[in-house]
């Protein structure tokens, strides 16, 4: 049976083609049949279904492109349901889950259970990255080819660097046999010493040892010579330092295909959110110097950085209501995705389209899925948000298992209202 649903009176935005207009969109079992300024003058059809959007942004649903969903092995964290439902509430329509599980995504065995489990819960769109190296150790690549071939997206070690220059000079080569991505956790292990914070003045005050930021600019700085000699493409995670963004900046412009992302919590703050041991902001790698933050933004606004990722890190009160040495690494970020970016527009770095496309059309593009834009024939992957409503991060009242946010309490501007999966409301604002 046709299922027909008219979105009507909407700021339609696409940040892949510069849209942003007033007008309607239609979708039909699932796809976008059409959309436009004109497309409902004359009235709307009969249809299932008929959303009032009241002049609020219609947008392509965002993609959370770095999610540990805990789920095979440390369920009493998050699982792929309850990580599926923080999505949606946060707008995100997929999202991209890390190997980081038990067992590690390095088998197509693995790969399989998260597209089943996926398509039971029937919420947010599932995908998952293959582990680079088997069990994630940096010694032996994993079978590539099969693994995409059965779903995977793309290559990484997760939250662990491929420290063996080597091993990563293999994996590059035979990733761009088949086209494939490889995604790197930027940071030098020897130079980290059992650090736990930004190496600095902050550090010394606290008696915390410190990473220092020159351990993630030395690890990039040797994946792209060894880029330069393989080819193929190539991913920076999470950076967060001035000195690793002016290394891709200067790739990109040698022409090497390589490519980056941050996370919120890199633009959103710095080192002195640690605090007084404040456990809650202790993420790998560490908050940085106010000066590395400006820099992330400009990395954001000269579109050196290419992608914001959630970086969503699920830890019980266990593993982080201990001493900052000894707590685990990592915040929730999928429900505060949209406002903190909408943080960049409000403050003006970014224009609205900007700020939507390096959760949207970005993301999409670089790992090669079907959404992240309007596109007649595209998946009805939508999020309706209010992009001025003012509100109170409050994790109490977050939908994933864990509450481990550095955020709470934060004025932000910019909500999701409704989330749709191919035309199918799976979240609604109360």
């Amino acid at each position: 049976m046709t299922k027909c649903t008219a979105f009507v009176n909407a700021r339609l935005l696409d940040p892949a083609s510069g849209l942003d207009i007033r007008g309607g969109l239609l979708a039909e079992n699932g796809k976008i049949v059409d959309f436009g300024p004109d497309l409902f003058r004359d009235g709307v059809p009969d249809v299932e279904q008929r959303v009032e959007c009241d002049g609020l942004c219609l947008a392509p649903g965002l993609i959370g492109m770095r999610v540990p969903v805990r789920e095979p092995g440390a369920e009493h964290k998050e699982t792929i349901e309850s990580a599926s439902h923080a999505a949606a509430s946060g707008g995100i329509t997929a999202m991209v889950c890390l190997p980081n599980t038990d067992p590690v995504i390095d088998d197509i065995s693995v790969v399989e259970f998260v597209a089943r489990r996926a398509r039971e819960i029937k919420m947010v769109k599932l995908y998952c990255y293959a582990a680079l190296t088997r069990r994630m150790e940096g010694h032996e690549i994993t079978e590539m080819g099969l693994l995409a071939d059965s779903g995977a997206l793309a290559f990484t070690d997760g939250i662990r660097a491929v420290s063996d220059p080597l091993v990563l000079r293999r994996a590059l080569s035979y990733a761009r046999t088949f086209g494939l991505l490889v995604i790197q956790h930027p940071e030098d292990e020897a130079m980290l010493d059992g650090g736990v914070m930004n190496e600095g003045e902050l550090a010394s005050r606290l008696g915390l040892p410190g990473i220092p930021a020159i351990a993630e600019v030395m690890m990039v700085e040797r994946d792209l010579r060894i880029l330069s000699l393989t080819g193929g493409r190539y991913h920076a995670a999470h950076l967060s330092t001035a000195a690793a963004i002016n290394a891709v900046r200067r790739a990109k412009f040698d022409g090497l295909e390589v490519t980056c992302d941050t996370a919120p919590h890199y633009f959103a703050l710095n080192e002195n959110a640690v605090g007084d041991y404040r456990t809650f902001a202790k993420v790998s790698p560490p908050l940085r110097s106010e000066a590395d933050r400006q820099a992330v933004v400009e990395g954001l606004r000269d579109g050196t950085i290419d992608t914001i990722a959630s970086d969503h890190a699920p830890h019980d009160q266990d593993s982080k209501r201990l001493p900052f040495a000894q707590a685990e690494h990592g915040i929730i970020g999928l429900e505060t995705l949209l406002p903190l970016t909408l943080e960049l527009y409000h403050n003006g770095a970014l224009t609205l389209l900007e700020a939507l496309g390096k959760i949207t059309s970005a993301p999409a593009a670089l790992l090669r899925l079907p959404s992240g834009r309007l596109n007649r024939g595209a998946p009805a992957d939508l999020l309706l948000f209010d992009p001025d409503r003012p509100w109170k991060i409050d994790e109490e009242k977050f939908r994933s298992k864990s509450k481990n946010s550095p955020f709470h309490d934060r004025p932000v501007q910019g909500m999701a209202l409704r989330t749709f999966v191919e035309g199918r409301t799976i979240f609604t604002a109360t």
